[in-house]
């Protein structure tokens, strides 16, 4: 499915973390002719939670499976550093009621003021400067075997930005000045971000504006180990995911700052819009959909353009 839409290189979640495993995998993709870059890992909740002692015994399996990416031949591991866990409003990303779409299509979508946002999670309250000093607790403890097995370690922006959902005030808020701590809690070129442009979009008041030269400062910063290439309608507090060439992002301009500043890695589709005649076949990853394969061709058209500009 990924090689015959275009895909040359993906990241993927895999059934085990051990290196027999990811080198099996890695295989079985070079087989297709297609590379498996990164894997995403699961970051057990006692280190963004701060439970100990088992966040200790957590942060060395992480160390583990940066060991086993690198004999695996892998470039790095994508992880979400979130400390807010909602039940029944989408787990690790916060979401209200779907919205109708282009074709039938229905789109992810989010309210503040059709969002519970009263209700405290078994996280508590967490203020900001608490949220940056268990960021910094993992980073410190992870980051130097990152850089001794020269695996990337990319952070997912929490989903969405916002100043406080559920008692959780998010780190990635106000997005600039959140990301840009983030980067900085740790000086290495091992410590980045899977970078997604919808995230950003949905804290910033104006994303047509603002999104722009943000992903050129964290591109030339050579912070940005992956980008999920998404579109969004709406910002802060209320918006949808659309089709990537029907948002308020200029998805090729975006495309263009990634070009010039010789971004090398990946830019990805995520969280397609749904549609029920698109559904996956059972037992098969949830990307092999219309909607995925409508991305792949729309992200292949921009970098063509690009490269066609520039000759």
């Amino acid at each position: 499915f990924l090689t015959r839409h275009g895909v040359t290189h993906f990241d993927a979640t895999v059934d085990g973390m051990d290196a027999e495993t990811l080198i099996r995998h890695k295989e079985e993709a070079a087989e297709f002719g297609v590379e498996l870059e990164m894997i995403h890992i699961p970051l057990p909740d006692s280190i963004p939670l701060a439970k100990d002692p088992q966040r200790a015994i957590d942060i060395d399996l992480i160390c583990q499976y940066i060991q086993n990416a690198n004999k695996a031949g892998l470039r790095g591991l994508n992880y979400n550093f979130c400390i807010l866990r909602v039940n029944n409003s989408g787990g690790l990303v916060q979401r209200t009621k779907r919205r109708q779409g282009r074709g039938g299509s229905t789109y992810s979508s989010f309210v503040l003021s059709d969002y519970d946002n009263k209700k405290l999670t078994t996280a508590g309250i967490v203020k900001r400067e608490e949220a940056f000093e268990r960021a910094y607790y993992f980073l410190e403890r992870v980051i130097p075997v990152a850089e001794e097995y020269k695996i990337q370690m990319a952070c997912h922006l929490n989903d969405p930005p916002a100043p406080v959902l559920n008692g959780i005030e998010k780190w990635n808020w106000p997005v600039f000045e959140g990301l840009k701590r983030f980067s900085e809690l740790i000086e290495s070129r091992y410590h980045g971000f899977n970078f997604c442009c919808g995230v950003a979009a949905e804290g910033l008041e104006n994303p047509a504006e603002e999104l722009p030269s943000i992903v050129k400062y964290f591109t030339e910063k050579e912070k940005i180990f992956n980008v999920h290439f998404r579109n969004i309608r709406g910002g802060l507090h209320n918006f949808c995911e659309t089709w990537p060439d029907e948002g308020d992002i200029n998805m090729f301009q975006i495309a263009q700052i990634l070009y010039e500043a010789d971004y090398p890695y990946m830019l990805m589709p995520d969280h397609a819009p749904q549609h029920p005649d698109d559904i996956p076949p059972n037992g098969i990853s949830n990307r092999v959909r219309q909607g995925w394969s409508f991305q792949f061709g729309y992200i292949i058209a921009l970098i063509q353009a690009l490269e066609n500009m520039k000759t």
